[in-house]
């Protein structure tokens, strides 16, 4: 235990010269300890005169020695997920329990120990009972049950969050099938649109055009130092629900709680950022409650420029390998930016590469209940924007893959329609960029139901952002023409989808293989039971980012991100393709994670991208021991 002599302590809070608040014992102990003076970003350089600032610097004072290195420094030493903390981690200006019952790093709540609460002055401020942290999350679990409005469960998670943070990643790790549809979509998408009503403390940064100039200064204001992840947005395309602006921080913050849950990167390590350039949303401009910019939405050179900023503060504040995921960019940004960065950046579109990789990974294990090849079957897309063009993609780079045929060549098993009908290349010269690749020989079609007929695909892909686009004549056209039709309604949240899971199977008398991009219930028709599957992200991006990040990885190629579907599909069981299912089931995510990380750590290593050497013989074995426990830890 730290010996704390209560005469060191001064009122304005520094401490006096002849004081340290270690004793010598511990100091003998302690060698892998470094004690540091802490001030504020001006002070540390020689800006600012004074009394150094030593208010909450926990977490910059003590520096742990990690026996994990799959990442910086572990600051919290949550790497080294089996040891005791072998320091307490107060604010050193306090010496009181006061301040860690109200830190949710530390916060334990009930599951102190009476010696803990002994040593930490928490007598009187906790109530009698010690109680473990498996109690504690059977309770907060019974509590969630308790609302009826998803809303409010997410309202009750983030509160926890802010809490208590190992019981809330605790919490979401044991019941994830429950819970990731409260934290992320469909449930994050109804928060976001009242963010303002419900925010109450901010979580992450949030960067206006106020900033402009300063962005370097905004991130040095970020508590955490060894940052790994960010997520960032402009909120202009936030699921299917449109341009939501500063409300749109939701999703980073949802994306960044999944990646530590599923992928186990630390949570001191992650940063969700907003970039706020105004909105377009009439309403939210009138709303009193709106918390971003009241101003329409900056474009041209004024965003780039502050894009640009942003992305070279980055690096030069947290270095070369800091992985930046773009979150639910518009279509005109989210390509630029990706081409723009993914040379000189360890950059990440989740919406683009992401979901490409999700749903290739089913197709991939759907081969097993159809037959044949990848390149046996023709692909048509309803909705040719970031997710579409992204998925076509990879698609047709796997297929080039396996068959060794050019990638022009197996581009063409692949069409899109977008809202002015099939692509073809008569329309060539009114195509965007990124729809170019798809523009193949045929004559021009209207509709979807036409397209159907005319190509007669055996996969029928929604990415529009459309609900109800899948009509009953387009999915029976796909049931007619196939035994097995594939129906991959991928649109968010819900109310987008492009048609039910309900409506699948009926149209297809239950022949159809259907997944959507949020859940849906299992489904009765004539007496059997259809359990719908779920093309989620989740699969992918958690795991994704942990094998960049324990291979030291410095660029995202596009090979890791086959290596990632590879990865996924060869994890669904038969149990699973028994019941119809081409995703393995999110109970073991974790497990799953690890062997999509090894594979993508793999493949960085083969192509020469990965920094930390020498590389670990076990590459699964190394991506647990990396992966971030919320088990309490004791302090002494």
């Amino acid at each position: 235990m730290i010996s704390l002599n209560r005469s060191c302590f001064l009122s304005n809070g520094g401490i006096s010269g002849n004081c340290s608040p270690f004793s010598q014992g511990q100091k003998r102990r302690s060698a892998s300890l470094k004690v540091v003076a802490v001030g504020t970003n001006a002070a540390r350089k020689g800006e600012r005169n004074g009394s150094i600032v030593m208010e909450n610097a926990a977490k910059e004072v003590v520096e742990l020695k990690s026996t994990v290195h799959g990442g910086d420094k572990d600051v919290y030493g949550e790497d080294t997920a089996s040891e005791d903390q072998p320091v307490t981690p107060w604010s050193v200006s306090v010496a009181s329990g006061y301040n860690l019952i109200r830190d949710p790093h530390h916060n334990k709540g009930l599951a102190f120990s009476e010696k803990e609460r002994d040593a930490h002055y928490m007598r009187g401020l906790l109530p009698p009972v010690v109680i473990s942290q498996e109690l504690q999350v059977k309770k907060m679990i019974n509590a969630i049950r308790q609302y009826q409005v998803p809303l409010q469960k997410y309202i009750a998670m983030m509160d926890l969050q802010e809490r208590n943070q190992k019981l809330f990643y605790k919490l979401l790790i044991e019941h994830v099938e429950e819970l990731l549809p409260v934290v992320y979509t469909p449930t994050v998408g109804e928060a976001c649109q009242k963010y303002g009503s419900i925010f109450q403390r901010p979580q992450g940064l949030f960067i206006s055009l106020k900033e402009k100039g300063k962005i370097l200064e905004v991130l040095r204001n970020w508590p955490e130092k060894n940052i790994q992840v960010i997520v960032v947005t402009d909120g202009e395309r936030i699921l299917g629900l449109g341009d939501l602006g500063c409300h749109g921080m939701g999703i980073p913050v949802g994306k960044l709680s999944l990646y530590t849950a599923l992928g186990g990167v630390r949570p001191s390590a992650c940063l969700p950022v907003t970039i706020d350039v105004g909105t377009n949303n009439e309403k939210l401009l009138d709303d009193e409650f709106y918390i971003g910019l009241r101003q329409k939405r900056a474009t041209g050179q004024e965003y780039a420029e502050l894009l640009q900023e942003f992305m070279t503060a980055v690096k030069q504040n947290y270095g070369e390998k800091v992985l930046v995921q773009f979150e639910d960019f518009a279509n005109h940004n989210a390509f630029d930016l990706l081409s723009k960065y993914g040379a000189t950046h360890l950059v990440f579109n989740d919406d683009i590469q992401g979901t490409a990789s999700v749903v290739l990974a089913g197709l991939l294990s759907s081969l097993k209940l159809v037959g044949g090849s990848l390149a046996d079957h023709t692909f048509l897309f309803l909705g040719a924007g970031e997710a579409g063009t992204g998925i076509a993609e990879l698609i047709a780079l796997e297929i080039s893959k396996q068959t060794n045929a050019p990638l022009e060549e197996t581009r063409k098993k692949v069409w899109l329609v977008d809202s002015k009908g099939l692509i073809v290349s008569s329309r060539l010269e009114s195509l965007q960029h990124f729809k170019k690749p798809w523009a193949h020989e045929h004559e021009p079609v209207k509709t979807l139901a036409e397209a159907v007929n005319a190509i007669k695909p055996t996969v029928l892909i929604g990415t529009s952002g459309v609900g109800r686009t899948f009509t009953k004549e387009v999915v029976e056209a796909m049931a007619t023409n196939n035994e097995r039709p594939i129906i991959l309604a991928l649109s968010n949240p819900t109310s987008q989808s492009e048609c039910t899971a309900e409506e699948a199977y009926t149209w297809t008398q239950g022949r159809a293989i259907y997944c959507s991009g949020s859940p849906f219930p299992p489904v009765e028709y004539e007496g059997k039971v259809y359990t719908p599957g779920q093309s989620n992200n989740a699969y992918i991006f958690p795991g994704f980012g942990l094998g960049l990040l324990m291979s030291g990885t410095i660029r995202v190629h596009d090979d890791m991100l086959l290596a990632a579907s590879e990865a996924l599909a060869s994890q669904v069981s038969q149990e699973d393709f028994d019941k119809g299912l081409i995703y393995p089931p999110f109970t073991n995510i974790r497990e799953i994670s690890a062997h999509i990380a090894a594979k993508v750590a793999a493949k960085s290593y083969e192509l020469g991208l990965a920094t930390r050497l020498p590389q670990p013989k076990d590459l699964f074995q190394y991506a647990e021991s990396c992966m971030y426990s919320p088990n309490y830890r004791s302090f002494r």
